[in-house]
């Protein structure tokens, strides 16, 4: 029997390579101040058909009526959830609140490259700040997790747009103002449909096609330019170029939005998110309103991208030799010391290192293959000439007879 379409088994090596993104994701993430969080993985209907996450995330949704008679949703995403929480405990934590998760979501969509129906995502909010600098803070974050696993300029580039853009647009040629989504919609299409069909669209709003690619190839004008600066100030403004026709598709978005993509764009996009600066206050009726921002980066895109990249793909599989099933095999050469032998491991086990041996009695060149397999550095070999035993570095067959009450001793010169 085999796993359901879009879902995936991960064997040891598969769970790795997961716990490798899953380990950077946190570790850059706290370097920046975020804390970690977590929501429930079934959450009401209500919280994505009523909080303007959009069609397409409605059309994608593992939902279904509980035991209890309730409508209920397996979480496409984190921003619902989030803006829930914090709108029940706002008032419990200091702002601007820097928060993030890694963990599975689901969507039920066609399985394609980059693409599965459940998949592990990163997402990093920033909430009670409203400034250029909460905006520069959550780019540069998205920068530093791709550089910190190997990427860099000529790799992937972060594009961005800002929704009060358009609005000024619309407003400044006396455009309804309730045209906008169905306005970002053409410009989302801008470059995959018929010219003709767009200029037909935007002819039935009032807007000129022509007056659309001038503000395109414009950039925004001064839109982008405090940002910018602190863009500038963080050292990342060259992974940043402004692109108008960004807008992402929930309906949520309020300001600046951002997706990232490799270069070559051959694949998928890498990560994206945006200013939501309302949705807490329609999730409490306006007890809690609050500006915030964020964004999430799923691990399926990114481990396609690590796989094309040499630096990255040479990163992630040194923290993997580094985080082997073993460090240390001791190999039981004779088994009249199993006993001492057993009780040299957990001694190495309880002072931090990992560490195994062979359960049953077995032939002294199969136990040092095994430790090889495992991606073990060292072998410790307990024999006949107990208490003594033989501490043999596996990459250079290198080995040295010592005490075994000096073994944890000698095992920290070598910087295990």
């Amino acid at each position: 029997m085999q796993a359901l379409p879009g879902f995936r088994d991960f064997y040891p090596e598969d769970c790795a390579r997961r716990n490798y993104i899953v380990s950077v994701w946190r570790d850059v993430a706290r370097r920046y101040g975020f804390v970690e969080f977590d929501g429930p993985t079934l959450e009401p209907l209500d919280l994505y058909a009523k909080k303007n996450s959009g069609g397409e995330i409605l059309g994608q949704l593992f939902n279904f009526t509980d035991k209890g008679d309730r409508a209920v949703a397996l979480r496409p995403e984190m921003t619902p959830t989030l803006a829930r929480m914090v709108a029940t405990k706002s008032k419990d934590y200091r702002k601007p609140l820097k928060w993030f998760c890694a963990s599975p979501f689901f969507r039920y969509e066609k399985q394609q490259k980059g693409r599965l129906r459940e998949f592990w995502q990163f997402n990093a909010d920033l909430i009670g700040e409203g400034g250029p600098g909460a905006d520069a803070e959550v780019v540069a974050l998205a920068v530093d997790l791709l550089r910190e696993f190997g990427f860099g300029k000529d790799d992937f580039v972060v594009r961005l747009s800002d929704r009060r853009a358009w609005q000024q647009f619309l407003a400044d040629r006396s455009v309804d103002p309730a045209v906008l989504p169905d306005f970002l919609s053409v410009v989302d299409k801008l470059e995959r449909d018929a010219p003709e069909a767009i200029e037909a669209r935007l002819g039935e709003m009032g807007v000129a096609l022509a007056d659309v690619r001038a503000f395109i190839a414009d950039g925004g004008g001064a839109a982008f330019d405090a940002l910018f600066a602190e863009l500038d100030a963080r050292g990342v403004r060259e992974f940043v170029q402004p692109d108008l026709t960004i807008v992402r598709g929930l309906a949520y978005y309020t300001g600046l939005v951002f997706e990232v993509f490799d270069r070559s764009r051959k694949l998928r996009a890498l990560a994206g998110g945006g200013r939501y600066d309302r949705l807490l206050a329609d999730l409490s009726d306006g007890a809690c309103d609050l500006p915030a921002l964020g964004f999430g980066m799923g691990d399926v895109s990114l481990g396609n991208f690590i796989d094309e990249v040499p630096a990255a793909a040479a990163r992630r599989d040194a923290f993997l030799r580094s985080e082997a099933g073993a460090e240390i095999v001791v190999v039981i050469a004779e088994e009249t010391q199993r006993a001492p032998a057993i009780a040299l491991a957990q001694s190495l086990r309880a002072a931090g290192w990992r560490t195994d041996y062979s359960l049953v009695p077995a032939k002294v060149g199969r136990q040092f293959q095994d430790a090889e397999k495992q991606g073990a550095r060292f072998a410790v070999v307990v024999g006949s000439e107990w208490p003594v035993v033989k501490l043999k570095l596996l990459a250079t067959r290198a080995e040295e007879s010592i005490p075994h009450d000096a073994l944890v001793d000698r095992l920290k010169s070598h910087h295990v």
